[in-house]
């Protein structure tokens, strides 16, 4: 009896090797949902599935239905996205946004925006700069945790909801674990860790701007950095551990 077959468009986020030639995909699938299914003999020297099937691919699948895990049939490349597979500082920054995708999408669960954002993100990407990279996967990582129910509270306090003013050269309380900003009132009831104003206010500037923007406005490389390191502090409190892909962006000295 044939297995019935469904294609599906998805961007490639880890491989896992699996018996002496096979693969096992981890995608994240155009709705936006958590995909897994197997390439056979992706190893092997001739497969046509190894340059279509890695990560930072987008491709058109045909899969069959498995008893536990699908089965690749075909695959057509979309987008290869080369010049960030290319280049240890253009992986090392797209890397992070496959890992945070990787933790929040979930099997069955549709969420068609992280797909968008993401796709979007390394399209725009392929043709920055280094730093711009950066700024742009700080964006996407940003806009991920809010089209996953977990956008930081950066101008509201996180308790009360009253304003909190980012005055410039200001540190203000930040609370990881609620999500978001403190007011002077509500900061002794929270646990906070003082953040620079500025860095609230770029964090808030790639949230509301597209990845076009932030790819031809300023690049800041440390102020990316301090808001990658906010986005860090988000995953650690609500997604269970650190993305250690930022962990190695910290600590690489590539930028």
């Amino acid at each position: 009896m044939a297995q019935p077959t469904y294609t599906e468009r998805a961007l490639v986020l880890r491989r896992t090797k699996l018996g002496e030639s096979d693969l096992i995909l981890t995608m994240l699938a155009d709705d936006g949902s958590l995909a897994k299914a197997v390439a056979k003999g992706a190893r092997k020297p001739k497969s046509s599935f190894a340059a279509r099937t890695e990560p930072l691919c987008v491709a058109d699948l045909l899969c069959a239905r498995g008893r536990s895990l699908d089965i690749v049939k075909e695959a057509r490349l979309v987008a290869a996205h080369d010049p960030l597979r290319r280049g240890i500082e253009a992986s090392a920054a797209a890397m992070p946004v496959l890992e945070l995708l990787g933790r929040v999408a979930q099997p069955s669960l549709a969420n068609p925006r992280l797909f968008q954002a993401s796709t979007r993100a390394l399209d725009v990407m392929d043709g920055a700069d280094d730093a711009h990279r950066l700024a742009a996967a700080a964006a996407c990582l940003l806009k991920v945790l809010a089209f996953s129910g977990l956008r930081p509270s950066l101008e509201v306090c996180v308790a009360c909801g009253a304003p909190v003013a980012l005055e410039e050269g200001a540190r203000l309380p930040f609370s990881a674990i609620e999500g978001g900003v403190a007011c002077a009132a509500c900061r002794p009831s929270l646990e906070t860790e003082p953040v620079d104003a500025a860095t609230l206010c770029w964090a808030q500037w790639f949230i509301a701007s597209t990845f076009d923007a932030v790819t031809e406005g300023p690049a800041d490389l440390s102020a990316t950095f301090a808001v990658l390191h906010l986005v860090q502090s988000l995953v650690r409190a609500h997604v269970g551990s650190p993305l250690k892909s930022l962990e190695f962006l910290f600590t690489s000295g590539l930028f």
